[in-house]
């Protein structure tokens, strides 16, 4: 599940590759049956699964997931063996067009429109960064009269797929998204208790959170803070190597993957998104000028070098060493092994690349073929 601007309650309602075992063992008493214990796939564990021929089928809901993973050049290719792929979302984006041997496109209301049941708006609840847990209400007249809901999509494919259960009547929940909040409550009694009552208030309602309130659940009652191990260990780029350590940004009409303009007032760059950003001294220390082009090459000792070709060289004040450019036509230039190994982040701020400058010309060819910009006529 990606692309919901609701990460946060995504972990809490257990859409989480290693949900806790209060969590599963509640679930599992409501609903009558038994939750799996296995642990799932995060993202960088599903794309070297991938890359291994072990997945058959992919559905994502929402999100551009093909155009947000790391390595794209080499996992993409795989999924044409999938047999099948599932794609719900609410507009088209790249990852419509990377697809198994059967594809499923199917299009969903979006949050700010009206999803009526039974000629009922329903109202959803998204949970924010701070802890609170807001009802949320679509406005707008959905863009197809044909458009159903997320919930009546999972639904439709849970009774399809599974055995009948007494404990979940599947209509029921698409009919009144109330009767899902009632369920959670069931669940979660402890953080969602008069779930329904509670997001009518003003602002909604927030979690327990006993970090924010100075509880700390540790055998000596204080916080415990932790040293990452390494972080102080030099880069593993080959020694006296002239790289630069690139980091991966986003611009101001931008976000995640959708980018609304070629604009970033943030940094007064205009339209042009294929450009790297350099601190003047290593423009000059690299024998490169303003408005040169270059490829990035990966300075890791790699088996499979990776090249992303036609970045314009624009002077911006980054740390000397540092270079800076746009996710995600940069995605192809980090490793998918590139990660921390508890919490799967991708390097994404610490690429290791050199420079090396091209022609105008050969930028061009570059850029078409790989389709970010027409053919010249």
């Amino acid at each position: 599940m990606r692309g919901h601007s609701n990460v946060q309650g995504d972990r809490t309602m257990g859409i989480y590759e290693k949900a806790g075992e209060p969590f599963l063992a509640s679930m599992s008493k409501v609903f009558g049956f038994e939750a799996s214990r296995r642990k799932g796939h995060a993202v960088a564990e599903t794309c070297e699964a991938l890359l291994r021929g072990e997945v058959e089928a992919l559905i994502s809901m929402g999100g551009n997931f093909f155009r947000a993973i790391p390595d794209i050049d080499a996992i993409c290719p795989t999924v044409s063996r999938l047999k099948m792929t599932v794609l719900v979302n609410t507009k088209l984006n790249r990852s419509a067009t990377v697809h198994g041997q059967k594809a499923f496109l199917l299009p969903c209301v979006a949050r700010s429109e009206r999803d009526l049941q039974n000629g009922v708006a329903q109202t959803i609840t998204v949970e924010d960064s701070m802890s609170m847990v807001h009802g949320s209400t679509g406005m707008l007249e959905p863009a197809s009269k044909h458009l159903i809901s997320e919930v009546a999509i999972i639904a439709g494919i849970a009774k399809a797929t599974l055995a009948p259960n007494p404990n979940v009547d599947w209509d029921s929940y698409v009919g009144d998204y109330a009767r899902i909040r009632d369920k959670i409550e069931e669940v979660l009694p402890e953080q969602f208790y008069d779930f329904n009552q509670r997001i009518l208030e003003p602002g909604g309602f927030r979690l327990p959170n006993a970090a924010s309130e100075r509880k700390w659940d540790t055998e000596s009652g204080k916080a415990n803070f932790l040293f990452t191990e390494g972080i102080y260990d030099e880069d593993d780029t080959p020694p006296g190597a002239e790289h630069l350590q690139l980091m991966t940004i986003r611009s101001h009409d931008q976000f995640n993957t959708t980018v609304y303009s070629n604009d970033d007032r943030y940094r007064d760059i205009f339209g042009d998104r294929m450009v790297v950003m350099l601190n003047p001294q290593d423009i000059e220390r690299l024998g490169l000028k303003a408005g040169d082009y270059i490829e990035f090459q990966t300075a890791l000792d790699l088996i499979t070098p990776r090249r992303a070709p036609g970045f314009k060289v624009i002077a911006y004040d980054v740390p000397p060493g540092c270079c800076a450019a746009y996710y995600p036509e940069t995605n192809g230039l980090l490793p998918l092994a590139n990660r921390d190994s508890r919490s799967n982040t991708p390097a994404a701020k610490s690429i290791p690349v050199n420079l090396v400058r091209m022609s105008p010309e050969g930028a061009q060819v570059a850029l078409e073929r790989r389709g970010l910009i027409a053919a010249a006529s």
